[in-house]
């Protein structure tokens, strides 16, 4: 993406924001020019110190699934799980309505 000399122009910054459908003003494509040469600087020096015997990784440090078996329990019954609703009707709880009626 940079140009040949290295740093990130002006008509790029003013490319990637039509791509992107932002509105810029002059100060900001310079503004971000200078921001998004930095970040490139960055990202390029990162993969630089990338060896080959580092492997890739997602994370810092190792993940384990911590998941339980996936066992059938038993639940409550309708009367225990309505039992401490403020209000039920129909064996189902009964709440404020907050939608009008559908055509």
């Amino acid at each position: 993406m940079p140009s040949e000399s290295g740093a990130i122009s002006r008509d790029e910054v003013a490319h990637l924001a039509r791509l992107a459908r932002l509105a810029v003003t002059e100060t900001e494509l310079d503004t971000f020019a200078g921001q998004l040469d930095v970040i490139l600087g960055s990202v390029a020096r990162v993969g630089e110190v990338a060896a080959e015997d580092i492997p890739p990784t997602s994370h810092a440090v190792p993940l384990e699934n911590v998941f339980r078996p996936d066992e059938l329990r038993p639940g409550l019954s309708q009367e225990q799980a309505l039992s401490g609703a403020p209000a039920a009707e129909d064996g189902r709880f009964r709440v404020p309505r907050i939608l009008g009626e559908e055509a």
